[in-house]
């Protein structure tokens, strides 16, 4: 759908320079935009090249407002940010008309809010709860008490487990499986055996979290795996049972967390990463890929980046390799 500059901006709340009414209906990278797309820079050397694509507009940071080409500028503090709330405004969610498909399998306990939608193949748990306007893709589970807020969006084939609760506008990628059982065991030492950990807790999710298609997120043994608001888990991540995950934490594709990690807010976890049992990350650090934390260790320093394993501050982590490439040069 085609819309004009002006409601972009509106949309966006961007500065616009330049003719209003034209109109645009994508987003693309520079190389990649046609006339009607929009294109962005954050920072002034590469201006010249948006200017000079076939994109309808550019989104910019107030560097921008010292140029004198003809073609039409968003102006932002957040040029990124902005790009991206006007891919979604040019982009909205598709209509999804309310009702339950005729092969869904809704236990007649369960509660279902205001213009939910179930797709084919759900099967909704005995007591379980749905809230309002909240989508329910193809061949998904939801355990019995299972609890779902409302705007929520999850995708064919998640698995809920019995007892887990997730918050408002969450989104839960295809093949997600939230609430199984922790990897909990003791061994019998007359038999040599192992034997089952109770896993009896509870997962809760809080609000506009985003879980990536087959990750795998375990309830408490005993106690809560807790995801805390804003987080964002990439594909292919494991979260072991009794974590507690902050507000606003990144998680990279294929990260393993063993049990009762403590990551505080607004930390960064680089793909690959794998953190033993009970060590804790302290606010803001950012731990690059592959980076490993031994068990019971605690990474602290806001905005501080470590690598390696065991992880280290990266500069530490650097200096160290230096000193072994010099010494390799010596044999």
């Amino acid at each position: 759908m085609k819309r004009s500059l002006r409601s972009v901006a509106e949309a966006v709340q961007a500065q616009l320079v330049g003719d209003g009414a034209v109109e645009v209906s994508g987003v693309a990278s520079i190389a990649q935009a046609s006339p009607l797309d929009l294109v962005f820079v954050e920072d002034k050397k590469h201006l010249r090249f948006a200017l000079e694509s076939c994109a309808a507009a550019v989104i910019a940071g107030y560097f921008a407002t010292e140029n004198h080409s003809t073609k039409p500028l968003l102006i932002s503090a957040q040029p990124k940010l902005a790009f991206s709330r006007a891919a979604k405004f040019l982009f909205p969610t598709p209509d999804r008309r309310p009702g339950i498909h005729p092969s869904a399998v809704v236990h007649a306990s369960a509660r279902l809010g205001k213009g939910v939608n179930v797709g084919e193949r759900v099967v909704v748990g005995e007591n379980a709860e749905i809230g309002d306007q909240t989508w329910i893709g193809a061949g998904t589970v939801v355990g019995a008490q299972a609890s779902i807020g409302r705007d929520c969006e999850l995708y064919p084939n998640v698995t809920v487990y019995a007892g887990a609760r997730l918050g408002d506008r969450v989104i839960v990628h295809a093949g997600a499986v939230l609430g199984s059982d922790g990897f909990g065991y003791v061994r019998d030492q007359a038999t040599g055996r192992y034997e089952k950990f109770p896993q009896v807790g509870r997962l809760e999710i809080g609000d506009d979290v985003e879980i990536g298609a087959n990750t795998t997120i375990d309830r408490g043994a005993l106690e809560v795996t807790r995801i805390g608001r804003g987080a964002k888990i990439d594909n292919l991540v494991h979260v072991g049972h009794n974590c507690q995950i902050g507000e606003d934490v990144v998680i990279a594709a294929q990260t393993g967390l063993s049990g009762s990690i403590v990551i505080e807010k607004d930390v960064v976890l680089g793909g690959q990463v794998g953190i033993g049992e009970h060590a804790r990350i302290e606010e803001g650090v950012m731990l690059g890929g592959q980076g490993g934390v031994l068990p019971n260790k605690v990474l602290r320093g806001k905005g501080v980046a470590f690598w390696g394993t065991p992880a280290r501050p990266v500069r530490e982590y650097l200096k160290q390799l230096a000193a072994l490439a010099r010494l390799a040069r010596r044999e």
